[in-house]
């Protein structure tokens, strides 16, 4: 009642979906049935459906219930309960069925689960989780928490910037690279950690993404990693006399 409370536009929206069910079980069913209906699927039906079993599932309801403490304990944006049922992303994960099925043995997810920012999560046929197992998670803070992007800054494809992190203006982070320190303004970053490999002179860089900017970037990331830098870290004033 007290995000109802809080809420009252949606106060509704949370009484149809939680507070107007008799149980957890039911709840949960309601929230999925309508998530998944179809024009040839109807939510009744998916309900029912749902309901029968996880009510005659104690296996199911323990497993509910750890998983949901495991989003209000250990993801610092879920602040209730209801908030883990109502909007806590469940597509974009790709489980095989086989990990559904009690009967197949050899596959197994755990209790008490937390699939932290699931989009692109893939878990195979024979895969196993154990129990209080965290995917995808950067830790437990509250607050300031998330990466801070300065203006002009290009990230390549697939580079991770984990936590609280600055990324310069005008910076620039290969593809692929996984940055886990603050980026200098108008530096250039790459690899596995990420490292420092050089500079940019363009105040701008995303607005001046240049064919011969980009070869000279790459062209810095081969002189780091060919060892002509040592430990792939250098100055600007050293890169600008090596190359």
């Amino acid at each position: 009642m007290v995000n109802a409370e809080k809420e009252p536009i949606l106060s509704s929206f949370l009484y149809a979906s939680i507070l107007s069910h008799d149980c957890l079980e039911q709840a949960l069913g309601f929230v999925l049935a309508n998530r998944l209906q179809n024009p040839t699927l109807l939510a009744t039906q998916l309900m029912d459906i749902f309901c029968n079993v996880m009510v005659h599932d104690r296996g199911i309801q323990s497993s509910v219930r750890l998983d949901l403490q495991a989003f209000k304990n250990r993801d610092p944006a879920c602040l209730s309960y209801s908030s883990a049922i109502l909007h806590l992303k469940v597509f974009g994960i790709d489980i095989h069925p086989a990990l559904i099925c009690v009967s197949c043995s050899a596959a197994r997810i755990g209790e008490g689960i937390l699939l932290d920012h699931g989009t692109g999560v893939v878990i195979g046929e024979t895969s196993v989780i154990g129990d209080r197992c965290t995917l995808g998670g950067t830790g437990k803070e509250i607050g300031d928490r998330h990466p801070k992007i300065g203006d002009g800054a290009v990230l390549g494809t697939c580079a991770t910037i984990l936590g609280n992190i600055r990324i310069g203006a005008g910076a620039m982070v290969a593809a692929g690279s996984l940055v886990l320190k603050d980026v200098p303004s108008h530096s250039m970053v790459a690899g596995n950690p990420a490292k420092l490999i050089g500079f940019v002179d363009e105040q701008d860089q995303s607005l001046t993404m240049k064919h011969d900017a980009t070869k000279e970037f790459f062209r810095n990331v081969a002189i780091a990693y060919s060892g002509t830098i040592p430990n792939g870290v250098a100055e600007k004033e050293d890169v600008i006399k090596r190359i």
